[in-house]
Parts: C-alpha cells; sequence; structure tokens
C-alpha cells in the first residue's frame, strides 16, 4: 500500500489553515490500523501546539451515532424498548402540536419533523441572567431544554420529511435515560461502551461536576475549538454546541470528546458485531440498523447513521452500498464499509479559531477517495 498521495494531500490541507490547522487520519482494515498520521496543530491560538496521534477531538456530532444510537441498539436488543414506541410512551406531557405520532424511528432517521437547531442556550441565559440562579451547564438547564422540545412546533409531520435534527438527537438521548432509569448519558456510555472496549482517551466532560468541584478540565492533549464570542475565549476542554454546553456538557447530540484510536475502536466492535464477532450488538441488530430505513422515500438515512449517497457522498466514490457514517460540525467524521471490514476516522479542528472556512466539505471525498486508492479499492 502506497500512502504518499493520502500524506501530501493531508499536509496540503492544514498548511496555512488551508483545510484545517491540524488532523488525525487513521485507517482501520481487518482489525488492524493500516495508516495513522498527524499533521498540523492542535491549536493556533492563544499559543500553537503540535497535533499528535493521541490529540483529544470534540467530536460533536459523531455522539450521535458512537453514543446515542449505540445504547439505544443495545436497549433494542435487550428488549427494553421497540424503535415504533411512541415517544409519548416516556413523558407523559409529550404529544401536543402534531406529535403524537413521533416515533424513535423518527428521531433515528431524522423524520421526526424538528427543526436542524433551536437556539436553546439563548433562553437558558436569559433565564440564568434574570433569576441570577446559576443554573448554566447543569442539569437543571437540560431539564429546561427537554421542556422545550416537548412544547416546540414541528416544521413537518413525523415521517413526512427528511431534516437532520440536533433536536430530535437532544430527545433521544432523554428517552435512553429514562427506559435505563434515570442514568445519565455520560455514565451509560462509561458502562456500555467506554469500559467494555477498554477506551482510554473518551467521554464527555460534565461541566456541571467541573462546576462543583472547582476544577478545570486538563486541556494539554485536546484540540481546540472556536474562538466563542458568546464564551468569549477560544474553546479547549469543554464542547462547541451551545446547547450541550448549557446542557453540561452531555448530550444526546453532542459533547463526546475522543481519540482517532478510541473511535476506530468502537468502528472496529461494531464491524465484529456485523460479521456475528463482536461482543456489544448482536449482529442481527447491527445490521438492521446499518440498513437504509423507507420511512421516507429517497432517505439516505438507516438508523442512526447515513449511508452514501451515490455521486455527492463525503465518502468519495468508492465505498460499497453496504457502507455507513456520520459527520460532525468540528470537522470530525466516520465512514465504515463493513463487508470490507474498513474503517476510515478523520479528526480535525476545522473550525479553529473561526467556523467560517468550510473547505472541509471538498476535502472529505478527495481524502477518502485517496484512501480507497491506497487499498486498491478505487479501481
Amino acid at each position: 500500500m502506497d500512502w504518499t498521495k493520502v500524506s501530501t494531500a493531508l499536509e496540503d490541507a492544514s498548511k496555512d489553515g488551508k483545510v484545517f490547522p491540524g488532523a488525525v487520519l487513521l485507517v482501520g482494515r481487518g482489525g488492524e490500523v493500516v495508516y495513522h498520521k498527524a499533521v498540523g496543530s492542535r491549536s493556533v491560538l492563544p499559543v500553537r501546539a503540535e497535533m499528535a496521534i493521541d490529540t483529544v477531538f470534540d467530536v460533536a456530532s459523531l455522539t450521535k451515532a458512537l453514543v446515542t444510537t449505540s445504547l439505544v441498539m443495545q436497549l433494542a436488543q435487550e428488549g427494553k424498548i421497540n424503535i415504533d414506541n411512541r415517544i409519548s410512551r416516556f413523558f407523559q406531557t409529550f404529544g401536543t402540536y402534531g406529535k403524537e405520532q413521533m416515533t424513535v424511528r423518527h428521531l433515528l432517521t431524522h423524520s421526526s419533523g424538528y427543526p436542524d437547531v433551536i437556539p436553546f442556550y439563548r433562553r437558558i441565559q436569559e433565564a440564568d441572567r434574570a433569576e441570577r440562579a446559576g443554573i448554566m451547564g447543569t442539569r437543571a438547564a437540560a431539564q429546561l431544554v427537554y421542556n422545550d422540545i416537548f412544547r416546540a412546533r414541528l416544521d413537518n409531520m413525523p415521517g413526512k420529511a427528511v431534516k437532520y435534527s440536533d433536536v430530535g438527537f437532544i430527545l433521544l438521548g432523554d428517552v435512553v435515560e429514562v427506559v435505563s432509569g434515570g442514568k445519565t448519558l455520560d455514565r451509560l456510555a462509561t458502562e456500555k461502551i467506554i469500559s467494555p472496549l477498554k477506551l482510554r482517551d473518551s467521554g464527555f466532560i460534565d461541566l456541571s461536576q467541573l462546576k462543583r468541584s472547582g476544577l478545570e478540565p486538563v486541556t494539554e492533549r485536546i484540540a481546540a475549538t472556536a474562538d466563542c464570542p458568546w464564551r468569549k475565549r477560544v474553546l479547549c476542554g469543554e464542547v462547541f454546541d451551545q446547547n450541550a454546553w448549557v446542557m453540561g456538557g452531555v448530550a444526546g447530540h453532542a459533547g463526546l470528546f475522543s481519540t482517532a484510536t478510541d473511535v476506530h475502536a468502537i468502528a472496529h466492535e461494531l464491524i465484529e458485531c456485523w460479521h456475528g464477532r463482536g461482543s456489544l450488538f448482536s449482529r442481527d441488530i447491527v445490521r438492521y440498523f446499518w440498513t437504509r430505513d423507507d420511512i421516507v422515500p429517497g432517505s439516505t438515512w438507516a438508523l442512526g447513521w447515513d449511508t452514501p449517497t451515490k455521486g455527492s457522498s463525503s465518502s468519495g466514490a468508492h465505498f460499497s452500498d453496504l457502507a455507513v457514517g456520520h459527520l460532525a460540525y468540528t470537522g470530525c467524521s466516520l465512514w465504515i464499509d463493513p463487508e470490507r471490514e474498513l474503517d476510515v476516522v478523520l479528526l480535525s479542528n476545522r473550525i479553529h479559531p473561526s467556523t467560517e472556512n468550510i473547505k472541509i466539505r471538498e476535502f472529505r471525498p478527495l481524502i477518502h477517495d485517496l484512501v480507497m486508492e491506497a487499498l486498491g479499492y478505487a479501481g
């Protein structure tokens, strides 16, 4: 395997922050890491620091697939949840404004009708200022967010259209906690995924716990994200997503921090389970969740995971029809081709120090095509 083109493209992308200040790319095949490289800087502000292969990233929306969806999969195989359960089954006050028919499946396939984003953090900020309650970044704030989601109006009736939605996955995280007897997502992630796989560098940074203890997160290995005008600082060691931040850093749509090695470990376990060789999930449940759902005709979404869109996928042109993947706003992505036992993890800090650079949209398919060429799948 000749990785020259891949390495050159990565290095070029990080020069002068062309695509991102820095990144880590890991390619796994057949359970082995066949390529692992870090380029550029993990931060340029307030000081420049070199990227390393063990840098920890805010993987943002990869939380949806790696944590929230994985926990739903486990609950489903344990018979504790049915993905066609209505959400009103779990919450007595849920069901206004056309939400009576909304199901877990709708949330997983982004067909719930919820908008993509609702700026709940603004209301929490206003309430915090008005009442001087000190609720920012606490479980109390998270409950206010859930209450607002219950009352929110939909853009479409459930099942009528696909619209990628953070809101739906925030709600799904709440469902997981309720079905799990009130255990928090971060605790569930640790018990059900992180500890069983012996992941060393993954988890949520619980801001409410840090606040109570008066501690600061250790940032020496963490990639910086945006220079946030709202929080008035360059973010490092705290979740970028504003709604996740006011909820205490733990939410169903964002909040996970991880390394390329750990993301690969989760991907590898999922691949093993797809082949019937893993331990966390049954073969049938992984294959079911990784099959395109037809609840909305023409949708590319499986359950909690996306699949390649012909001609315009961020995975490029050479992943198979069985592939699944997910992207993250912070510049991270994961694509998995289970039949080939292949996973490609790209973690970058593309929003550091500004969110304006969107050249990663062009870079993602390019780098995936070069990876597939190096592996011999581009012919």
